[in-house]
């Protein structure tokens, strides 16, 4: 019985101390997730899809990023749950659960390659 006991204990001086981290960082839970929830309607990148870009030299402008999030919200309102959106400058694939981009491919690149584990596309 003493050592649920003390067990309880450290788990509240666990949950205090992981209060306090967070205060200190200047965010609250709260914050953190309302952040997290509002972030949630823009399309991400993951970190691969990101080096991608970045590796490939695709140009990604905020009127393409929008145009890209309107192929994803067109995708979903058909049931889509991962898509290939191919425009002029690549392809993007996209978990349209998550709302992130899993990975690119520039235009030279998408000849000869095979798209496995989609359910839709869209061309820009």
């Amino acid at each position: 019985m003493i050592e649920k006991l003390n067990q309880y204990e450290d788990v509240r001086q666990l949950k205090l101390r992981s209060s306090a981290a967070i205060s200190e960082c200047g965010n609250s839970f709260s914050d953190l997730l309302h952040s997290r929830i509002n972030s949630k309607g823009n399309l991400q990148f993951s970190r691969h899809a990101a080096e991608r870009v970045n590796e490939r030299g695709i140009e990604m402008s905020d009127s393409f990023l929008n145009d890209l999030q309107s192929a994803v919200e067109k995708a979903r309102s058909k049931g889509a749950k991962d898509v290939v959106i191919i425009s002029e400058r690549g392809a993007f694939i996209v978990n349209v659960p998550n709302n992130t981009v899993v990975t690119t491919m520039s235009g030279k690149e998408m000849k000869d390659n095979i798209f496995t584990k989609i359910d839709s596309a869209v061309l820009l």
